[in-house]
């Protein structure tokens, strides 16, 4: 039983060490516990996952006590080691932590580490192999995107989020360049999208943002010509899916959230811990023409 009850970005970073679990217990039964509306993109990345409705840092269900294995992909403890150890697994894979005796065989945690790596860091210190490029998802049936650029203008929180008229800008560009729009969001970021197409001349059904649960969201990204986002969920679909994209990052460096540097049709912008709005709109739009560009 793994524990990742955590977004979509979380799932997808932790997506290689999930694999490498898959082939290290390949006759257990899986089991992650993560919210819910992860099960179809769980399902889409293969391996037989089980998964069980779990909330951030909620105690687990009684159906997940006694496994064989508890893997704490969560974080860092000491709350979520807690979580675990309550449903008494048999072994306990975890970061150690001071104040969780349980954990002091695991390896220690390192702030500044790759969000992919970190996870696959602490399976291989347990003996198990695991892989940090194993980040790819196959496409959805029935991919929706239809070459259009993706811009999504929302992130789970203000720090990373661009200003809106930004990237009302740019997604002037792109229909001015005659490209198709699309502008996504979650529901809450409803407003915010139509804003940012309205000002942009983006038709009002060009609007996904609330429109899309997590799998048709995949679908678009998928058939996408291009992303264009902030430091959010979306951009790891775009990485794992292999669309090209243009990231803007802050506060957190790409070094640790971004994607893999050996793969240039991902390009991650940065202007430092509070530079997110010294990244201008050209910079954006001369990224995202080099990729245009190099995909022609």
């Amino acid at each position: 039983m793994a524990l990742r009850a955590l977004g979509l970005g979380d799932f997808l970073t932790g997506l290689p060490a999930l694999r490498a679990l898959v082939d290290a217990f390949p006759d257990h039964r899986r089991i992650l516990a993560a919210p819910a509306a992860l099960a179809p993109l769980v399902g889409l990345a293969g391996g037989g996952w089980d998964v069980v409705d779990t909330a951030p840092l909620a105690a687990l269900d009684p159906s997940l006590h006694n496994a064989d294995i508890g893997v704490n992909l969560h974080g860092r403890g000491p709350q979520s080691h807690m979580i675990l150890l309550a449903a008494e697994p048999a072994r306990l894979v975890a970061f150690a932590h001071p104040d969780v005796p349980a954990s002091a065989d695991g390896p220690p945690w390192a702030p500044a580490e790759h969000e992919v790596v970190r996870w696959c860091r602490l399976l291989q210190a347990s003996g198990i192999p695991a892989d940090p490029s194993r980040i790819d998802l196959p496409a959805p049936p029935g991919s929706t995107g239809g070459g259009a650029t993706v811009v999504h203008p929302g992130a789970g929180s203000a720090d990373k989020r661009w200003a809106a008229w930004r990237w009302a800008e740019v997604a002037a560009a792109e229909v001015a360049a005659g490209r198709n729009v699309l502008v996504t969001g979650s529901a809450e970021e409803a407003g915010l999208a139509r804003d940012v197409a309205a000002a942009a001349g983006v038709p009002p059904e060009a609007v996904m943002a609330g429109r899309t649960d997590l799998l048709s969201l995949a679908a678009i990204v998928a058939g996408a010509g291009l992303v264009l986002c902030g430091d959010t969920g979306i951009a790891h679909l775009a990485t794992a899916l292999g669309t090209p994209s243009v990231v803007l990052f802050g506060p957190v460096p790409p070094s640790r959230w971004g994607p893999p540097p050996d793969r240039p049709q991902h390009v991650a912008l940065w202007a430092g811990p509070d530079g997110l709005q010294d990244i201008t709109v050209a910079q954006v739009l001369a990224a995202a023409d080099r990729l245009v560009r190099a995909g022609s």
